[in-house]
This record gives structure tokens, sequence and C-alpha cells, in this order.
């Protein structure tokens, strides 16, 4: 019996050191939040290179998707994104947030997907399919 228990541990600690982490960090904050975040994800797949990342953005979160758009050293964001896009992290933008302040899609970075609703996607990746929350 003990030998069983022993046998059943060892499978459940392999399977879940097996389980794929799906993170969505969630963005509303700017630049300098934005900063953060794309080293923070660069960092998070450094150590786990099969992290499953979403980004999400609503407010003055989706300024770093804005073509053009630079960091607090007057860097592009453009090529920190498409890199993180090459490495599976998808970015998600809020739509009402477009259509409040009055910008267009087609102002985006072509990596950027837009979605109804910024909070309601992270409320939905937490929920339906089981996302930790990071919010840089």
């Amino acid at each position: 019996m003990k030998k069983h228990l022993l046998w059943m541990a060892c499978l459940l600690a392999c399977t879940l050191s097996w389980a794929e982490i799906k993170v969505v960090y969630h963005l509303s904050e700017g630049i300098p939040q934005a900063s953060r975040a794309i080293g923070n994800i660069r960092n998070h797949l450094a150590a786990d290179p099969s992290a499953k990342i979403v980004v999400v953005t609503h407010g003055l979160g989706i300024d770093f998707l804005l073509d053009g758009a630079t960091n607090q050293q007057d860097q592009p964001f453009a090529g920190g994104v498409s890199d993180l896009v090459n490495k599976g992290v998808e970015f998600r933008v809020c739509n009402n947030t477009l259509v409040s302040r009055k910008i267009s899609p087609d102002k985006l970075l072509m990596e950027a997907k837009v979605v109804p609703s910024g909070v309601a996607e992270v409320a939905k990746l937490q929920a339906n399919e089981k996302f930790v929350y990071l919010r840089p």
C-alpha cells in the first residue's frame, strides 16, 4: 500500500511539473508599467520558455501598442513587442478604450489583437481558461 501511495504521489508531482503555466499580464497604467511588463515577460520566458503569456491592455495601458510608441529612454516598443510575439506572447487591446479615446485600430502595432473589453478579457482568461493573474 505504501509503495502504491508513493508511486501515485510521484506521478502526481511529475504531472504537475509538466502542466502548462498560463499567465495574463494586465496593463492599464501607461508607458512605465509597459516597460516593467516587457522586462518581467522577458525574465518570465527566460525562466520558463513554455509559459503561455497573454498581455491584456486597456485605458492608458494600450499606449505602448500604438504605432511609434517609445519608452522612457525614447526607444521604440515595436521591436520588443515583435520579439515577444515571436516567442508566443499575445497582446490584446480593449476596443472600449479605442472607442472612448477615439483611436483607430489601424494605429495599433500589427501584432496587437483587439478584443471587445479588456477587463472582460482578463476575467474570461482567469475564470474559463485558468490563467494566473499578474499586474506589473
